[in-house]
């Protein structure tokens, strides 16, 4: 959000929605999963890690709909 990404440094809307929504699910998928070079951080550590870079590196309104979608409607990873 902050125009520091790459390629282009796109900051705000500049960046489309579902490109916007895509880096927050990516983000919460990648750390609470576990992978071959380190155990998953969880659910709870990811959400409180997007949550903390809200509006500076995540969409606002996406991270918060993310935190919605988990904690008050029940979404989990299989």
């Amino acid at each position: 959000m902050d125009g520091s990404g790459y390629p282009l440094g796109l900051s705000g809307t500049g960046i489309l929605l579902p490109a916007r929504i895509l880096a927050v699910a990516d983000a919460v998928e990648a750390m609470a999963s576990h992978r071959p070079y380190r155990p998953g951080l969880g659910i709870e550590a990811a959400l409180q890690e997007v949550s903390r870079n809200k509006g500076i590196l995540f969409d606002p309104d996406v991270v918060d709909a993310c935190i919605r979608l988990f904690r008050e409607k029940g979404f989990a990873f299989e």
